[in-house]
C-alpha cells in the first residue's frame, strides 16, 4: 500500500513539473524540457530495449534445445 502511495505522489510531482503555470496557474513549465529529453532518450532506450529483447531471444533458444535434448535422453531411458 505504501508503494502505491508513493507511486501516485511521484506521478502527481511529475505532472506538476511538466504543467505549464501560465495556463493552469500552477506547475513548473518544464514541459520544453522534458520533451527535448524524450526526443533525445527514445532512440537510446529503444536500442536498450532492443538489446534485452535480443538476449531474451537467445535464451530461450537455449533453453528450448536443452529442453529438446532433456526430452530426448528421457525417452532414451524409458526404452532401456
Amino acid at each position: 500500500m505504501k508503494a502505491v502511495l508513493f507511486g501516485l505522489i511521484i506521478i502527481a510531482a511529475a505532472v506538476f513539473a511538466i504543467l505549464p503555470s501560465d495556463k493552469f496557474g500552477f506547475g513548473l513549465g518544464w514541459y520544453n524540457d522534458v520533451l527535448t529529453f524524450l526526443k533525445g532518450g527514445a532512440p537510446v532506450i529503444a536500442a536498450l530495449i532492443g538489446m534485452v529483447a535480443i538476449f531474451i531471444g537467445i535464451a530461450d533458444m537455449k533453453d528450448r534445445a536443452e529442453a529438446k535434448r532433456e526430452s530426448k535422453e528421457d525417452a532414451k531411458e524409458d526404452a532401456q
